[in-house]
């Protein structure tokens, strides 16, 4: 009896140690150093007109730097008018500043510092914009490419992505060089000309700093806003990216016979076996895993989140597969946690009646940091097994970023700032689309992913989307953040 005493009060011990510890391990959670906000002194906030910032943003919306994919439809011209605009609206700047023109359209300014043993600091933004779909004119409130000022925002394509950065960017240097401001640290601007197509200019002008020896201390761009409503508290944060995903799109070609669908094959052709293929790649899922960046997140405002997500994060080793449920629960949260794989593109027959001699499917991959374009090659291949199918990329992939880090002092001064601006708690995160800095990593340290406008989690489909606009409010965000950023990091 004894012995069977001892069992038992075993088996109660048991779960009331567990109980305990992971109690301690939830009250006493803090999250990981460096990823929230530093206590760097932070310059104070400068004056912004912002009805003059309202005006050149709308005159940017004006021109219609759109890039497409057949880039023969490009209207070269206009990037020209874009950079005599410039020119012509910001001449402080301009004297302060000296300007190259290389592959692209990309313009690169150099604000030279006085201490050139200082690294210098990278801001990016792009000049071109994507294209209306045909057909969606009329749903927009005000003509895509008009620049309505109207509701307290700046309306049109590009307004936030990117001109809103762009225009930012320029209004602080301008308004910091009036004023006498002369950094100490050099300033460098890179603003791409073809972002939206996979940025050539971004690469040249990563190639060339490189070639002049340049290592900055970091690289700040576009990627990642001030939430609202982030889906962990429901109140504002500031998300920054500290990696993005890699892009690669598959091309899967299914080769037939042809001939009349009268007749069809047994196996019904080209289109069958393709359906077969895409199939069984989509449903090949790359497995969710709570780690990188996306995680990082989470560890950083689960002080915040309500008492279930606390415990879950500070006993991660016990509560993983519940965070990964969790987080993973929706398109976006997923997108966080894994390599994501979506068909996108297919062709068949020229006609509906004609059995196709090759059937053509594309699949676009955002390549989570972990997986390489040569794991997910193998695993597509492994999927298809022996089906008839041939793969191959449609373009050169592009792998995962390298994560920057969350304890350098550039961390500190881009949170910092950040946090002083948006007035939200302040996280690092994954980025899963693509950015021209992806290609700065030769020429710098760290790279982070940043604009300083306020969105709700509904309104970031205004990117790319139907009546895209910026608030006035988000602007002098915008500026507000640049200038304060450039005084604090290199004044």
């Amino acid at each position: 009896m004894k012995i069977v005493g001892r069992i038992a009060l075993g088996l109660v011990a048991v779960p009331l140690v567990l109980l305990a510890v992971v109690l301690v391990r939830t009250f006493t959670y803090r999250p990981p150093a460096g990823l929230t906000a530093s206590d760097v002194q932070v310059a104070a906030p400068i004056p912004v007109d912002l009805g003059r910032a309202a005006r050149n943003l709308s005159a940017a919306i004006q021109i219609p730097t759109v890039r497409h994919q057949d880039r023969a439809q490009d209207q070269l011209a206009e990037w020209g008018r874009l950079h005599a605009f410039l020119q012509a609206t910001y001449p402080a700047a301009h004297r302060a500043m000296s300007r190259e023109v290389i592959d692209a359209q990309t313009l690169i300014y150099t604000w030279a510092g006085s201490d050139l043993t200082l690294a210098p600091i990278i801001l990016m933004a792009h000049q071109d914009v994507v294209p209306v779909t045909p057909g969606t004119e009329g749903a927009w409130k005000h003509p895509p490419f008009a620049g309505v000022i109207a509701g307290g925002a700046v309306w049109g394509r590009g307004a936030i992505d990117d001109k809103g950065s762009l225009i930012g960017l320029m209004e602080a240097i301008e308004t910091l060089s009036v004023r006498g401001f002369a950094p100490k640290r050099t300033v460098i601007l890179v603003l791409g000309g073809d972002e939206e197509v996979q940025g050539s200019g971004a690469q040249a002008a990563a190639r060339l700093l490189k070639a002049r020896g340049v290592s900055a201390e970091f690289v700040l761009d576009e990627g990642l806003v001030i939430l609202k409503d982030n889906p962990i508290t429901g109140g504002k944060l500031a998300v920054i990216g500290t990696a993005e995903k890699g892009y690669a799109t598959l091309k899967i070609t299914a080769r037939a016979a042809g001939g009349h669908s009268s007749a069809p094959p047994k196996d019904s052709g080209g289109v069958a076996t393709l359906a077969r293929a895409v199939t069984a790649i989509v449903d090949d899922q790359f497995p969710m895993a709570f780690r990188g960046p996306g995680a990082d997140m989470l560890k950083a405002v689960a002080p915040e989140a309500g008492f279930p997500v606390k415990m879950a994060v500070a006993n991660e080793w016990l509560f993983r597969p519940l965070l990964i449920g969790q987080v993973g629960a929706t398109p976006p949260g997923a997108a966080l946690l894994h390599t994501t794989i979506a068909p996108t593109m297919l062709k068949g027959s020229p006609k509906e009646n004609v059995l196709p001699q090759d059937a053509t499917a594309w699949i676009n991959y955002r390549i989570a940091p972990g997986d390489t374009p040569d794991t997910v090659m193998s695993r597509a291949k492994s999927a298809v097994g022996d089906l008839p199918v041939t793969l191959a990329w449609n373009t050169p992939p592009a792998s995962p970023s390298a994560v920057s880090s969350t304890s350098s002092r550039a961390w500190q001064v881009v949170s910092a700032t950040a946090g002083a601006v948006s007035g939200a708690p302040v996280a690092p995160s994954l980025v899963t689309a693509a950015t021209d800095s992806r290609w700065m990593q030769p020429a710098a340290r760290d790279i982070y992913r940043f604009q300083p406008v306020e969105l709700a989690l509904a309104d970031v489909q205004l990117i790319h989307g139907t009546n895209e606009h910026l608030t006035l409010r988000n602007l002098e965000k915008m500026v507000q953040f640049y200038g304060r950023l450039i005084v604090t990091a290199a004044g």
